[in-house]
């Protein structure tokens, strides 16, 4: 089959989450140094300054299915859209630190929110065939979210905004905000969720619209597999073991290869080895657009070579690199290789890791419990998150080889995780899946 325009704007519009998603959590990353001198932080409360957004993710996370499943993903996503938008003008008109790190974590009750939503909402409504990519789309617009992130703070940086440019830089994410909420109201409801809802003639008409072929044959799947959930279920019970494992374990994984710590102090690390500012924030483009292209490269592949190989390619790659990483900051040589190396891991991490989490936390659960597994799945990634990103600068500050020793490790073992315990998902439909894991 064919992708049709309104398969495609429908994924678009709920990807847009995942470019506030990435906007909203690396901007921060051309502010720290402005926001250490302006609130007089110390190492720890610039760790609490970043990390107050994550845990606002975690919470966000981990009660976003409940909406979900009650409201509908479309509509939860509306929801997240005006937490976004509060959290950025919030931002920029901040009357001190508190009221800062308030903001920043309604802003990560959004992220956390669209995480599980988006990925959900997109897989809901995809072909098996087509699925990775178009969930992919939300990691691609995460990291076009970064790069913009990073090139609005380049610009910024340029304009002379002097004492109030850190406002400037984290209150811009209210245009993209606006536009997530306005064309939320252009898109159709899953039609996973409408089965559920016993509305079946409106699934119908979505599945028309979307799929196009097979509209009867995929109906008939999906209701049978709603019928056989028999209502709500418990996660944490035996027969959802592997799914839990599988999705807590990518997740965290995701976090221990130490990216979103990097992204969030990018800046810091360059100035740490030597670069100045505006050179920093070149570099720190340069790494954004590169994670962009690899990314895309991953999308355009990721349903053919698979999951479980670009995880395991992935693996060995950022390994590799951060190894390179901890050498130069423990020898305090070859600084010049540092943005060469960084670049690589970000290569090596773009087409594996962060291509395939959202799209396969999305896959590995039934219909019955997917917004919990989503949940799940999405507070283990900012758990960790919200932990390494807050502890990162007290590691750094004692020496800033220690932390990429510690991602450097954590990979090559992931590697190992990988290959002896991850099953394949490609190609295959969300209802075929749960009978292979041994839950339909």
């Amino acid at each position: 089959m064919r992708l049709n325009t309104y398969l495609i704007k429908s994924t678009v519009v709920a990807a847009l989450g995942g470019l506030l998603f990435g906007f909203d959590t690396a901007v921060i990353a051309g502010t720290t140094q402005a926001l250490t001198r302006t609130y007089h932080l110390s190492p720890a409360s610039l760790g609490i300054t970043v990390a107050s957004a994550l845990w606002g993710t975690v919470f966000g996370a981990m009660l976003a299915g409940i909406p979900g499943d009650r409201y509908g993903r479309r509509d939860s996503l509306r929801v997240m859209a005006v937490l976004y938008l509060v959290s950025a003008l919030g931002c920029a008109f901040a009357w001190d630190w508190s009221a800062l790190v308030l903001f920043r974590f309604i802003g990560g009750l959004g992220i956390g929110g669209s995480s599980v939503l988006g990925p959900m909402y997109i897989a809901e409504i995809s072909p098996a065939k087509w699925r990775g990519r178009l969930v992919g789309f939300f990691q691609f617009n995460v990291v076009f979210g970064i790069l913009l992130a990073y090139f609005s703070n380049y610009l910024i940086g340029l304009a002379g905004f002097g004492g109030v440019e850190w406002r400037w830089m984290l209150g811009v994410a209210a245009i993209p905000a606006g536009l997530f909420f306005v064309t939320l109201f252009g898109i159709p409801r899953s039609p996973r969720w409408l089965v559920k809802k016993q509305r079946i003639e409106d699934a119908r008409r979505v599945l028309q619209m979307t799929e196009g072929l097979n509209v009867e044959e995929e109906l008939e799947q999906i209701v049978e597999s709603v019928k056989l959930e028999g209502g709500q279920e418990a996660l944490f019970t035996r027969k959802y073991r592997i799914p839990i494992f599988l999705a807590v374990s990518i997740a965290v994984f995701n976090q221990l290869s130490g990216i979103n710590a990097i992204l969030y102090y990018l800046n810091d690390i360059f100035a740490r080895a030597g670069f100045s500012k505006v050179s920093g924030d070149l570099q720190a483009v340069a790494v954004g657009a590169t994670n962009l292209v690899f990314t895309i490269i991953a999308m355009a592949v990721i349903d053919r070579v698979g999951r479980k190989t670009l995880l395991l390619i992935g693996s060995v790659g950022t390994a590799a690199c951060l190894a390179g990483v901890s050498v130069i900051f423990a020898t305090s040589h070859h600084e010049g290789m540092l943005v060469w190396l960084l670049m690589g891991y970000i290569a090596f991490f773009g087409s594996s890791q962060g291509a395939v989490i959202w799209v396969y936390i999305s896959e590995v659960f039934p219909n019955r419990v997917r917004a919990k597994g989503q949940s799940l799945g999405c507070f283990s990634h900012w758990f960790m998150n919200a932990l390494i990103s807050g502890i990162f600068p007290l590691m750094a500050a004692s020496s800033g080889a220690y932390p990429f020793v510690f991602f450097a490790a954590m990979m090559v073992l992931q590697f190992f995780v990988v290959l002896f315990l991850y099953p394949e998902t490609k190609g295959i439909s969300l209802e075929e899946m749960q009978k292979r894991l041994g839950i339909a």
